[in-house]
């Protein structure tokens, strides 16, 4: 179960109003590598993980510290726009509030919508989506994942912090930069961990037999591209990651093969095939008059 303390990890009150950059803010709300995401998917990792312990008890306590960060957020989002004009200045617009609002950058609907509080959107707008979210239940590949919502939800962070010079602001921003900083860490030390453990390998998942697998297209790095360095990374040559094979480069892609011919599906889907329309037609009569599924 949940319980909620009346608590917030860090101090969360802005300078001044500004309700522009509440906009700005919600985009590390409720964007692709926002705090909801974050907090959702490891949630739902949590949730369909398979094995108790250590891994788990990870992914519920940062969890519920991303809950936490939201929650920031939105305390600062409202503190934001509470004494914030809903326009600007200049008289020649500010006869229209929502021109003004408009032009001057603020989200029309953190007022209209939310009465001047956050919402679980980005900052153009678009609504939080669980699209967002990734929870495999194979743990090698979530917190892999992980490593890459945390690096980008970092770089977010970091560029918001350029965009005011509120000292109240740049306060939380600091402690939510150092937060990721922690996480990515964690997560590439559980990524590590769990193949020290012996629980998953590369390629993941490891317990697919590469047998399987058409060998030797594994460890080919092939050029699909006219570019000319790619020879020059540690993808080229050498031994892999994975330490199961050795790199090898080709300048240029496979040869390839032949494509199929177009495919000509049910007449009752009514695709336009090279078939004249009338026997099309007459093909979905006869198939309706046979029942044919």
């Amino acid at each position: 179960m949940f319980i909620h303390q009346q608590k917030l990890q860090y101090n969360s009150s802005p300078e001044k109003p500004d309700a522009v950059y509440a906009r700005k803010l919600q985009e590390v709300i409720g964007g692709q590598y926002g705090e909801i995401t974050v907090a959702m998917q490891y949630s739902f990792q949590a949730w369909n993980a398979h094995i108790p312990g250590k891994y788990r008890d990870l992914l519920f306590s940062t969890a519920a510290e991303e809950f936490g960060h939201v929650e920031m957020l939105a305390t600062m989002v409202a503190q934001l726009l509470e004494k914030a004009p809903l326009g600007i200045t200049e008289d020649a617009i500010q006869e229209d509030p929502a021109v003004a609002a408009v032009i001057g950058g603020t989200d029309m609907q953190q007022a209209i919508v939310s009465g001047a509080g956050a919402r679980p959107v980005d900052s153009m707008g678009n609504p939080w989506t669980a699209g967002y979210v990734t929870a495999s239940g194979n743990l090698l590949a979530d917190m892999t994942s992980n490593v890459n919502a945390e690096m980008q939800g970092r770089t977010q962070v970091a560029r918001l912090y350029h965009m005011t010079d509120d000292p109240g602001i740049r306060d939380l921003l600091s402690f939510l930069l150092a937060r990721d900083t922690m996480h990515q860490n964690q997560w590439v030390a559980a990524v590590r961990e769990l193949q020290e453990d012996g629980l998953e390998e590369m390629p993941t998942p490891s317990n697919f037999p590469q047998s399987k697998e058409t060998s030797e297209h594994a460890y080919t790095a092939y050029n699909f591209s006219d570019g000319q360095a790619m020879d020059q990374g540690s993808w080229a040559a050498g031994p892999t990651p994975d330490g199961k094979g050795t790199f090898d480069y080709q300048p240029e892609p496979m040869a390839g093969v032949p494509m199929p011919p177009p495919t000509h599906p049910d007449a009752r889907f009514y695709g336009t095939t090279e078939l004249p329309n009338s026997e099309e037609k007459a093909a979905g009569t006869v198939q309706d008059k046979l029942n044919k599924g």
